[in-house]
């Protein structure tokens, strides 16, 4: 068996940041990965990518050959994608054996509770690779500080998580920024848990814009909270152990712990004893992999006293 995670989102949330970060970390931890570009527009990649869906189609070539824009250009990629699935299973096949995989997929939100290409190629790629796959769907963080942008991304990932049908974790990405955005209404406990919506309807009667729509919005959060399946983790990529948790949440949903439970207890103890070499920047282009030993890591520390 093969395990992985398919990294989508809207845009903005982090996903290739994520990718960056989570390659590095579970590479620290003893475990091959692979990162998958699926993204067709993303031709700035900061990170080493196995398989490049650019080396089969360009969003920029789809959209002066065909006249389209950007969103009916992905789409297009990702139809184009589905009936060359084969190209990409050739590509995965020699690194089945021994990669973990991480599929970072384009932030057009349509492709993952609307249209059915992306869901197609993911559960085509499960069948005949005998993948086991988790989505993780990230959303910005700072949507919570405005109640009526944090209702919209509760009924998304809803729709997201139905229309998926994989083993599926809602992540609060970039949660180290969120105070810059202002004091939250509420307690961050109460947006991760996604208990007593009602409590919003304050909050979004003080704004005018929110108040027109009041009814509607209480029929949404009446529908999310229906069917109790939407809560976050958070995420701070550049927190080994923010970034330890969630790998432990992914790895009990897609069974990866339970295909081998004292393989994975030694790969997080790499983590608990002593110092481990997590250095992670956010960064706007291509940049090289820097990683350094535990003994320049402590330098650094002590220099910064």
């Amino acid at each position: 068996m093969v395990f992985g995670q398919v990294v989508i989102g809207p845009p903005g949330s982090g996903k290739t940041t994520y990718c960056n970060g989570m390659s590095q970390f579970l590479q620290l931890i003893g475990r091959k990965v692979a990162v998958i570009n699926l993204d067709p527009a993303n031709d700035a990649l900061p990170y080493e990518c196995a398989v490049n869906i650019e080396d089969l189609i360009k969003l920029s070539d789809v959209m002066v050959e065909h006249g389209l824009g950007p969103n009916g250009g992905l789409v297009y990629c990702m139809d184009y994608l589905e009936k060359n699935i084969d190209w990409l299973e050739a590509k995965l096949k020699p690194l089945i054996k021994d990669h973990y995989f991480l599929f970072d997929f384009p932030g057009q939100v349509e492709l993952f509770f609307l249209h059915s290409s992306a869901k197609n190629v993911i559960m085509k790629l499960v069948k005949k690779l005998n993948l086991r796959l988790t989505a993780v769907h990230l959303v910005d963080a700072h949507l919570c500080s405005d109640p009526g942008k944090y209702v919209s991304a509760l009924l998304l990932s809803l729709s997201t998580m139905l229309h998926m049908e994989l083993p599926h974790i809602n992540v609060l990405s970039k949660i180290d920024l969120i105070e810059s955005y202002g004091k939250l209404a509420f307690n961050l406990d109460f947006y991760t848990d996604v208990e007593n919506l009602s409590y919003l309807q304050y909050s979004l009667d003080q704004d005018p814009r929110s108040a027109k729509y009041r009814k509607l919005t209480k029929e949404i959060c009446d529908v999310v909270e229906d069917y109790s399946l939407v809560n976050f983790a958070t995420l701070d990529i550049q927190d080994k152990e923010s970034v330890g948790n969630l790998v432990k949440l992914i790895d009990k949903s897609n069974g990866y712990i339970f295909a081998g439970i004292e393989a994975s207890a030694v790969e997080f103890s790499k983590i608990a004893v002593g110092p481990v070499d997590w250095d992670y920047y956010r960064v706007a282009a291509v940049q090289e992999k820097y990683m350094k030993d535990d003994e320049n890591f402590d330098d650094d520390e002590h220099s910064g006293e």
